[in-house]
């Protein structure tokens, strides 16, 4: 049992980041409306806003804490991530105007970049055939935090737009304390990387990490993949209150229904898809099945059949460790770090570009002079995009066949 707390650990600090976005996220519509005095179409622009402020401080900060990791330690980065992610949330629980907001942002993107560390502890604890598996770990402390996280976000809404951040900022605490005491160093002398600013700010690392082969398509298609997966964060509040005039709590359930198949999918189905159809199908086959999904949801007119579906949305979910598992396999031991962090920069990078995209498109086709009313615009947009992704993957599969 002790050996197994660490990883534990891990997994409930990936659940609670998810459930500090899941616990603000049925919020965030009153919150900005409550500071700014717009309507939901500004909301919706502001959100973009501070999601592209938290995505640029991920992208920027993401491959310098993973390569600090590398030579330093996962230990330090991950407790000490959570007792400023804390801060943070207190910061935005006081805060009284948008430019507050944006700071509060500003520092939680930082602290968020230490994802790269959790998925490097897990890359560093596992064997090589393990590794898809156990990043679908990380996937389900992550579902399991958007179970909780809006459930309880929709209740906490009862008490004022404030508390879900009180909330977060108790979690993140507790958690700190509980890594302190019971996480295990993963780096050791033998796989200890020095630190190379040239490999730690983001376009250098994209450039050593791109040097391993058959990773510069890969690194493509998680990009596409991320850029389209932003959609749910960016606009589903949003979305969900304008075309079926959803409250808080209805919001908060359906981002539970979500967070529990998310879990479930990630939890039991990618060991035994990977097993059954090998990593390259079970890439496709989820990147195919968020294609559908997204397609899927732009079409729905009725709140009660996007409930029903959503379970059918999350199944893609199996495809993203499946390709992490391909990527982590491609890189020495001493680079999980480094890598994790350029993965984390990739997201940095889909979540500057898709917030300022899907709520700036969702403004436009739900406002007064469109000319056309779309509501589901953003995800028409995002089902494209992975659909490019598949190409995408394909044709590099292609290639390394034809060469």
């Amino acid at each position: 049992m002790t050996s197994r707390l660490p990883i534990f650990f891990v997994v409930a600090t990936v659940a609670i980041d998810a459930m500090g976005i899941g616990l603000i996220m049925p919020v965030m519509p009153d919150l900005l409306r409550e500071v700014d005095g717009g309507g939901l179409g500004d909301a919706a622009i502001w959100g973009g806003i501070l999601a592209t402020a938290f995505a640029v401080m991920q992208f920027l900060f993401g491959p310098i804490v993973g390569s600090l990791s590398d030579q330093y330690g996962r230990k330090p980065f991950l407790v000490v991530s959570l007792v400023i992610m804390a801060f943070d949330y207190v910061l935005m629980a006081l805060a009284g105007t948008i430019w507050l907001l944006l700071i509060g942002r500003l520092i939680g993107g930082i602290t968020a970049a230490t994802h790269a560390t959790a998925a490097a502890y897990i890359a560093d604890v596992s064997e090589p055939d393990q590794k898809a598996a156990n990043f679908g770990l990380i996937g389900a402390g992550f579902g399991i935090g958007f179970v909780l996280g809006p459930v309880i976000g929709g209740l906490l809404a009862e008490f004022g737009t404030r508390a879900p951040f009180w909330a977060a900022a108790v979690l993140a605490l507790t958690n700190a304390t509980f890594g302190w005491f019971v996480l295990k160093e993963s780096v050791t002398d033998a796989t200890r990387r020095p630190f190379k600013w040239k490999r730690a700010n983001p376009f250098g690392a994209f450039k050593s990490i791109g040097s391993f082969p058959g990773l510069g398509a890969l690194l493509l298609v998680y990009f596409f993949y991320q850029v389209s997966s932003v959609v749910y964060p960016a606009v589903w509040s949003f979305f969900t209150a304008e075309r079926f005039g959803w409250s808080p709590g209805i919001i908060g359930l359906s981002l539970a229904i979500f967070g529990i198949s998310f879990a479930l999918v990630q939890g039991l189905l990618v060991r035994p898809s990977i097993k059954r159809f090998g990593h390259r199908r079970t890439v496709i086959i989820g990147l195919i099945l968020e294609a559908v999904a997204l397609f899927l949801i732009a079409a729905i007119y009725s709140g009660n059949v996007l409930l029903w579906c959503i379970p059918f949305a999350a199944l893609g979910a199996i495809g993203m460790p499946a390709l992490q598992g391909i990527m982590s396999r491609r890189v020495s031991d001493d680079a999980q770090g480094e890598l994790q962090g350029v993965l984390t920069s990739v997201n940095s990078l889909a979540a500057i570009i898709a917030p300022l995209v899907m709520t700036r498109s969702f403004a436009y086709f739900t406002g007064p002079e469109t000319p056309i009313y779309l509501p589901g615009a953003p995800f028409i947009i995002a089902g494209v995009l992975m659909v490019i992704s598949v190409v995408i993957f394909q044709m590099r599969r292609r290639a390394s066949v034809t060469s």
